[in-house]
């Protein structure tokens, strides 16, 4: 199903309506955690890019707790997360070495 597209609905049985209405809630929800982590990923390689140590620490922890709050609730796979926090924290410990130097 195309991303944003309501759950189409064929029958009217009662079941149906309500695995329906079921299913546009979890694809509110897991929308909602998808951003949250994006969002937070964005913001941190941001301060990444700009070169700002400080900015980059700040952000880092909250980044890798939305990561880890959407494996938890299966917003993410447990691999792909883990591949994100390692390439944050390798990106993050680039230019906290290059700050320091």
């Amino acid at each position: 199903m195309a991303q944003g597209q309501p759950t189409k609905v064929k029958k009217k049985k009662k079941s149906v309506l309500k695995r329906a209405a079921q299913a546009r809630q979890r694809a509110e929800v897991n929308r909602i955690n998808r951003t949250r982590v994006r969002t937070m990923m964005r913001r941190f390689r941001t301060a990444l890019t700009a070169g700002d140590p400080t900015a980059a620490g700040n952000l880092l922890q909250p980044t890798m707790s939305a990561i880890d709050q959407a494996i938890t609730k299966g917003v993410l796979h447990e691999n792909t997360g883990n591949r994100y926090k390692s390439r944050l924290t390798l990106a993050y410990n680039a230019v906290k070495a290059k700050a320091t130097k």
